[in-house]
């Protein structure tokens, strides 16, 4: 007799890569839809599930453990972060949690560096006026940006995009580098880069990209006061989640020309309705979480995604561990 598959619940449909070896190797249940599962039907379909693919937009704690049952092994995060995941709650009944890390720094940190520069030189608003019809001659003194040799890049987290971020920007446009970490970072193609303090780093720099995980304490970490110690000519980045900025804050900075530009890949909610004011400033140029999407960086994390889940559902070890 053959062996029932395991019934898993995923939240989204995955690269076709990673959909196949599910449906070879699980009974699974996947949500058709483009948008995220309603909360009735996220905990409708986890009901005796062994593992769930969950994806940054669906919250995982305590009421969707109860309502997947006993069964529960393992739940499968189709990202990085994880914090949309109850890791204590996870801990506390034994479910295995994991995520997808490192397959995706090359990509992030190109769109870090696309934002960067377009912000630099007002690529989206120049563009905008083309379609509009606005450009009428060249200008001497038209959509002036600003340069970027020799300029300071401060980075907020020197993780693996931080630090790839600043090596695509110290290699080719040779910027200094200042950076935050929670410990002192042996950086061996960056050994000018120097480990300051935030209030430090975003009062010299030229350039801000923030590489920092979401947590209470970074929840709201760019704020007005830290905004205020920014050049009026600075450019801030952000790739790495919403919540680590003051939106309210940002909008202020950017329509009182306290800050030049802002570039965002995040935001807080997500997507960020269109009537909001950091949309319809032209200054901020907005990307819908975009980061990792390249075709050989979603085939890789549907992979280790799904080495996690059937590592999980059996027993073993996960190949990306959290919880």
């Amino acid at each position: 007799m053959t062996a029932q598959l395991p019934r898993v619940f995923v939240s989204r449909q995955l690269p076709e890569v990673g959909m196949r070896r599910l449906l070879h190797d699980t009974n699974c249940n996947v949500w058709p839809d483009r948008l995220p599962p309603p909360r009735k039907e996220l905990l409708a379909s986890v009901v005796g599930c062994g593992g769930i693919i969950s994806l940054l937009s669906d919250s995982i704690d305590a009421e969707v453990f109860d309502a997947a049952g006993p069964d529960l092994k393992v739940v499968s995060n189709f990202a990085v972060g994880v914090n949309n995941i109850d890791l204590a709650e996870a801990k506390r009944r034994g479910i295995a949690v994991g995520n997808t890390p490192d397959v995706l720094t090359d990509a992030t940190a190109d769109i870090a560096v696309a934002l960067l520069l377009a912000a630099a030189r007002h690529v989206k608003p120049a563009a905008d006026s083309v379609r509009q019809g606005a450009w009428k001659t060249w200008e001497p003194t038209g959509w002036l940006g600003s340069d970027l040799i020799g300029k300071t890049l401060g980075i907020v987290g020197m993780g693996r995009i931080g630090a790839a971020v600043a090596k695509r920007m110290a290699g080719g446009w040779g910027m200094q580098v200042l950076y935050t970490s929670r410990t002192e970072k042996q950086l061996d193609q960056l050994p000018s880069a120097q480990r300051v303090s935030l209030e430090k780093l975003l009062q010299k720099s030229d350039f801000v990209s923030l590489h920092t995980d979401l947590s209470a304490e970074t929840r709201g970490l760019i704020n007005r006061d830290r905004l205020a110690l920014m050049k009026p000519t600075s450019v801030l980045v952000n790739t790495s989640r919403g919540g680590v900025i003051d939106q309210d804050a940002l909008v202020e900075a950017l329509a009182t020309g306290r800050l030049m530009a802002a570039g965002l890949d995040v935001t807080d909610p997500e997507p960020l309705p269109p009537d909001h004011p950091l949309v319809g400033l032209d200054n901020c140029i907005i990307l819908p979480h975009i980061g990792s999407a390249t075709i050989a960086s979603r085939d890789a994390m549907a992979n280790i995604c799904v080495d996690n889940l059937l590592a999980g559902l059996s027993g073993a070890p996960l190949r990306c561990p959290v919880v």
